[in-house]
Parts: C-alpha cells; sequence; structure tokens
C-alpha cells in the first residue's frame, strides 16, 4: 500500500482504456470513484472493479460512489431511488420514528446489497448539510432537515448501518454547505455567519461521527478565512480536527469544480498543503488526470493506519 498516492480519480467509460491501465500502473492513485458513465448493468461494473482491483493486487482496493438516492443516483441505469431522497428520510423521522428506522435500515441495507454486487466498499454519505431556506438548491432535498440535531442523529445511523454491511462512509460537505448561496460547481460560495452561529448549526451536524472519511467543501466562511475555500484553509481544517474533532482521512472535494479559481495543478499543490489527505478528481479527463497523480504525494503513514482501521470493517 505504501507506495500509492494521496489522490482519488474517476475514470472516463465502462470498462478501462488502455491508457487508464498504464496511468493507474504508474500513479497508483488510492482510490478510484465510480459515476453514472461507468455503471450499465450488474455484471458490467463488477468486471470493471475487478480490473481495478486486479491492478493493484488488493480485494479490498478503495472504490467509491456517490450513491445518495433522490436525484443523485449513479446507479440510474439499474434502478430508480428517485424518491428516496435524504429530505425523505428526514420528513419520516419526525413523523413515525419507528417506521423511518425500519425503512431506513431496509433502504442502506439494500444499497449496501447492490454496492457489494458491484464491488464498490465506500460510499460517500451521509450528506450533513443543513436544509436551509433561500440558499442554493445544490443540497436542497440532498439534506435531511433544518434541524442540526435530526441531520446529526439520522447521519449516525447511517454511517452505523453501511459500516454494519461492511461499506465505508465519507460524511459531507465538511464543515457545513447548506448556507451556500451558489452552486459551488460553478461559483465560489462566500458564507457571512459568525463562528458562534455556524458552531451551533452548520458544524454541529458533523461532531463526534464515527466515520472513516470526510469530504471538504469548496466554500469559504468569510469571518474565519475571507480568502480560501474550506478545502485550501489550513485554518479552516485545523477548526475540523480540532473543533469539530474529526480526526480520520480527510478528502478534498472534486478538484475539477468552479469554486475553485487557481490551475489545477496549483489547487491539488494547495489542497495537500491546507491538510487535506486525499485529493478528489472526477471527470475522466486524462490530462487533468496526469496533472493531479504528477502532483499528488505518496501516501504518509497516517493514511496507512486509518486504510487499515478501515479495511478492518470489510466483510
Amino acid at each position: 500500500m505504501n507506495n500509492r498516492r494521496s489522490f482519488i480519480v474517476g475514470i472516463k467509460s465502462t470498462k478501462l482504456s488502455r491508457k487508464e491501465r498504464v496511468f493507474l500502473k504508474k500513479y497508483k492513485p488510492w482510490g478510484v470513484i465510480l459515476f453514472t458513465r461507468n455503471i450499465e448493468s450488474l455484471k458490467q461494473t463488477l468486471k470493471l472493479t475487478s480490473s481495478i482491483r486486479e491492478i493493484f493486487n488488493d480485494k479490498k482496493y478503495p472504490i467509491l460512489i456517490d450513491q445518495e438516492g433522490g436525484r443523485v443516483n449513479r446507479l440510474k441505469n439499474i434502478i430508480s431511488f428517485d424518491n428516496l431522497t435524504s429530505e425523505f428520510f428526514g420528513q419520516k423521522y419526525i413523523k413515525n420514528y419507528k417506521e423511518f428506522k425500519f425503512f431506513y435500515k431496509l433502504y442502506i441495507d439494500k444499497t449496501s446489497y447492490l454496492l457489494k454486487l458491484i464491488g464498490v466498499n465506500i460510499n460517500t454519505v451521509p450528506v450533513l448539510d443543513l436544509r436551509v431556506k433561500g440558499a442554493s438548491n445544490i443540497i436542497g432535498d440532498r439534506s435531511f432537515s433544518i434541524d442540526p440535531k435530526i441531520v446529526s442523529k439520522i447521519g449516525n445511523y447511517c454511517i452505523k448501518y453501511f459500516h454494519e454491511n461492511g461499506i465505508g462512509t465519507v460524511i459531507k460537505h465538511i464543515p457545513g454547505h447548506g448556507l451556500a448561496k451558489v452552486d459551488s460547481h460553478n461559483f465560489t460560495p462566500v458564507v457571512k455567519q459568525k463562528m458562534n452561529f455556524l458552531s451551533k448549526n452548520d458544524f454541529f451536524p458533523f461532531k463526534k461521527k464515527k466515520t472513516f472519511f470526510a469530504m471538504t467543501g469548496h466554500i469559504i466562511f468569510k469571518k474565519i478565512d475571507k480568502e480560501n475555500t474550506v478545502t485550501h484553509s489550513k485554518k479552516l481544517i485545523k477548526l475540523i480536527r480540532d473543533k469539530i474533532g474529526f480526526k480520520n482521512i480527510l478528502i478534498s472535494d472534486d478538484l475539477s469544480m468552479k469554486s475553485l479559481k487557481e490551475t489545477l495543478k496549483e489547487n491539488t499543490i494547495r489542497t495537500f498543503n491546507a491538510g487535506c489527505n486525499l485529493a478528489l478528481h472526477c471527470n475522466g479527463n486524462f490530462n487533468e488526470m496526469e496533472i493531479v497523480g504528477k502532483n499528488s504525494p505518496l501516501i504518509n503513514k497516517f493514511i496507512c493506519k486509518k486504510t487499515s482501521q478501515f479495511y478492518k470493517i470489510l466483510s
């Protein structure tokens, strides 16, 4: 594992190209992330993930997916989860707690079963961002609630149920994307609220989470660091470590998002300088992948140790 590099990469299609094989052998990313473009059927996807794992000779090699349900459904070529949004489960939690627990566990058990069938062992959930009125719809029904306590509690269930099924989780978008007025895929959100407010609200659901991974938001919190998004902010990453208390592997959000204003090389270097452990690059653009690969350091002892701990939950 020691010779891998500290980044996660997406690939272009439903099977590895020759170029991608060479790339994976050369740069040895820590993990690979799948999207709808990679998934046509259960059989084809398992073939794809098996071919990736063969390169690394590691049956537990990290393969991630962004399978939230609702409109973020990377399995949509296989099955629809349209109505099963985080908002749906959040409302169920308030109306009928017993029913919520039954349905939510069933939903996660079945999702996990599908993920295992295709060879995925990390799901980038739960979304712990608050549902804020007047904010960008990029979060919207991907959030469980406006109430930080409810978001936190459902988040705990999400992590627990996935771990029981041998699937890792990634809490996102730490320390909170709910107040963003614009979509960070296209613009840089700037949040002006003070530390005291943020601590009780947006930051609250991320505290005390027993997950191996968290993903940063490309957001500027003006009162804490007026220049840098969380991904590039030493101050905010220190806050995530010390005040929120997240001590495991910190992954950047996708480095090809437009919220980050520098060149991809600069964005990659700054991600590590700020204190992120792994850089994420999703779009499968080969030239961009090479830039991220070249500028990502070898994984350190901390990442090795945490990855080994994560491997222990995999069945």
